[in-house]
């Protein structure tokens, strides 16, 4: 069983790095997850056009803007990293979408 300190509980910069590694190490795995999800969102999708749709994009902003806040993060930051991942996985589902178009 992996111990979790909070914040506050480590001592040493060895300490936080752990914390941040162990959290990391959760993110790549929900990263991972998402992103087989995009990857059948591609499958469905006919269209290279379909891999965007700005309504859908603003509606994931606000919700990430608004959780952030709850969550006392900074909201910019947060949706500037879920600008990135958005545009980067609007890509590849063109790129699926294309390439079995002209397969």
């Amino acid at each position: 069983m992996t111990v979790v300190n909070a914040p506050a509980d480590c001592q040493t910069k060895d300490d936080v790095r752990a914390e941040i590694d162990r959290i990391d190490s959760h993110l790549l795995s929900l990263f991972a997850e998402r992103h087989r999800y995009v990857t059948r969102m591609a499958e469905i999708k006919s269209d290279p056009h379909e891999a965007r749709d700005p309504a859908r994009i603003e509606a994931v902003i606000g919700k990430i803007r608004e959780r952030s806040l709850a969550l006392d993060l900074d909201e910019d930051q947060a949706e500037l990293v879920w600008r990135t991942l958005i545009d980067w996985n609007i890509n590849y589902e063109k790129g699926i979408i294309a390439a079995r178009r002209r397969g």
